[in-house]
C-alpha cells in the first residue's frame, strides 16, 4: 500500500501538465471543505438548540416521576417513601396534584393546571431561577399564594401590583348534590399570586403552581395524589435509580425518567437533527461530483505515467489503487480542513457570540445563536465525508485500468 499512497501524494501535490486540473483539484478540495464545515457548524447549533430547550424543561421536570399506571390518583399510603428516600442518589420526593381548573382574574378567564407540591418542592426545583415578577413563594403568614405560568398571566391580565385582586379558582364539585344554579356545581376559592415563571410555552400557558394543600380542598381531594416527583443527587446515574424504582413499585406504577416524560419532544428533536444531517450530507454529495471531475482528467492527463508503471509490471489493480487512494486523500484533506474550520467558527461563536439572535425588545432567553460541538458529531461527519469521497473516487478509478492497458498497448506500438 505504500507504492500506492506514494504516488498519490505526488500526484496531488504536483502540478499537472494542464492548469484546468489544478483549478478543478482545488475546487473539489474547497467543496468538500465547505461542505464539511456547514456540517460542523449547523449541528453544532442545533445541538445548542436542543440544549437550551432540554435545560428549560429540565427546570419544570424532575428526574424522576412516578404516576399511577391505571387511573388519575392513588394513594399516597400506596407509595413506600421510606424505601425510596433510602435508595442511594436520591436527594427528595414531592408530592403532586394536577388538575384542570377555570381561573379568574377580574373580568377574564382562562381555563389551565392547577398543580399542588408539598413543602419540599422548592427546595430541589430550579423553577426559582425562572421567575420573571414576584418570588417563588408558596405560603406567607400561613396564607397560600400561587404561582402562574407567564401564558397565563398574560390571559388573565395578571397585574402583581394590585395587591387586593386575588385569582378566583373553580373547580367542579366531586361531592354533594348539585342545585339549580349551575354555580353550585363549582368549587370556588381565592388565591393571591406571588409570582410569575416563564419556562417555555406548553408550561407557561398551562400551569399554575400552587401548596398541595389549597389544590385537595378546592377538588375535594382527601389525600390522593397524582404524581411523584423525585429529584436525584448531582451525578447520580438517573437510568439505574429509575430501574431500582421500577422494580420496587412493580406495575401498580409507570415510571418515568427525563426524557421519557417529553418522549415526543426529543423524538422530534432527533430527527430534526438527522434530517438535516440528511440534507446536508446530500449537498456534500453533490459537491464531490467535482472529485469526479477532477479525477477523470488527471486520469487522463497521465497516461504516460500510467503506461511506464504498466510496461514495468504494475497491473490494473494498483493502478486503480494510486488514483483511489489519490481521490480519498482529497476528500479527507477537505473532511479535516472542514471539520478544523467549523470547531473554529464554533468557537468563537461560543466565545464572543459574534452571530446575534434577531428578536425585537430583546425578549428571547439568548442574544446569540447557541453552540455546542458534540464529539459523535464529528466522527458521523468524517464518515458520511469518507463514505461519499470513496464513491465520488471509485466512479472514475473504475476504468482506470481499461485506459492502462490501452495506453500501454499504444506505447508499445
Amino acid at each position: 500500500m505504500r507504492l500506492p499512497l506514494f504516488i498519490a501524494w505526488r500526484y496531488l501535490k504536483s502540478k499537472k501538465s494542464h492548469n484546468v486540473i489544478n483549478i478543478i483539484s482545488g475546487v473539489s478540495v474547497a467543496g468538500v471543505t465547505i461542505g464539511t464545515m456547514a456540517l460542523v457548524i449547523v449541528l453544532s447549533v442545533f445541538n445548542g438548540f436542543e440544549s437550551l430547550v432540554i435545560s428549560l424543561f429540565n427546570t419544570f421536570d424532575p428526574e424522576i416521576k412516578v404516576m399511577p399506571a391505571r387511573g388519575k390518583t392513588f394513594s399516597p399510603d400506596a407509595y413506600p417513601w421510606d424505601k425510596i428516600a433510602g435508595m442511594q442518589g436520591i436527594r427528595a420526593q414531592t408530592g403532586t396534584i394536577e388538575e384542570k381548573v377555570l381561573l379568574r382574574y377580574g373580568e377574564n378567564q382562562y381555563l389551565a393546571t392547577l398543580k399542588g407540591v408539598d413543602h419540599n418542592y422548592i427546595t430541589w426545583t430550579g423553577l426559582s431561577s425562572m421567575i420573571t415578577e414576584g418570588a417563588l413563594m408558596l405560603e406567607f403568614k400561613g396564607q397560600p399564594l400561587a404561582i402562574p405560568g407567564q401564558g397565563v398571566a398574560y390571559y388573565l391580565g395578571l397585574n402583581l401590583d394590585n395587591f387586593q385582586r386575588e385569582i378566583e379558582v373553580y373547580a367542579p364539585r366531586r361531592k354533594g348534590a348539585i342545585g339549580v344554579n349551575p354555580e353550585q356545581a363549582f368549587n370556588r376559592m381565592d388565591i393571591r399570586p406571588a409570582g410569575i415563571f416563564s419556562i417555555q410555552q406548553d408550561f407557561d400557558s398551562k400551569y399554575m403552581i400552587v401548596p398541595i394543600s389549597f389544590a385537595r380542598e378546592v377538588l375535594q381531594y382527601e389525600g390522593e395524589l397524582s404524581s411523584v416527583e423525585i429529584a436525584l443527587s448531582p451525578g447520580t446515574d438517573m437510568i439505574s435509580v429509575q430501574k431500582e424504582i421500577r422494580a420496587l413499585l412493580g406495575s401498580n406504577f409507570e415510571v418515568k425518567n427525563r426524557f421519557e416524560q417529553q418522549e415526543v419532544l426529543y423524538r422530534i428533536m432527533r430527527s430534526e437533527k438527522w434530517a438535516i444531517f440528511m440534507i446536508l450530507g446530500f449537498i456534500l454529495f453533490i459537491a464531490t461530483f467535482n472529485v469526479i471531475g477532477s479525477l477523470s482528467m488527471l486520469i487522463l492527463d497521465k497516461r504516460k505515467d500510467i503506461a511506464v508503471l504498466y510496461s514495468i509490471g504494475a497491473d490494473s489493480k494498483l493502478i486503480r489503487k494510486i488514483f483511489l487512494t489519490e481521490g480519498m486523500m482529497v476528500s479527507f484533506s477537505g473532511a479535516i480542513a472542514g471539520m478544523i474550520l467549523g470547531a473554529l467558527v464554533c468557537l468563537i461563536q461560543q466565545r464572543f457570540g459574534l452571530v446575534k439572535i434577531n428578536t425585537e425588545g430583546g425578549s428571547f432567553l439568548i442574544d446569540a445563536y447557541p453552540v455546542v460541538m458534540q464529539g459523535m458529531d464529528f466522527l458521523y461527519i468524517f464518515l458520511i465525508v469518507s463514505a461519499i469521497g470513496f464513491m465520488a473516487a471509485w466512479l472514475p478509478v473504475r476504468n482506470a485500468g481499461k485506459v492502462s492497458s490501452l495506453t500501454a498497448s499504444l506505447h508499445s506500438k
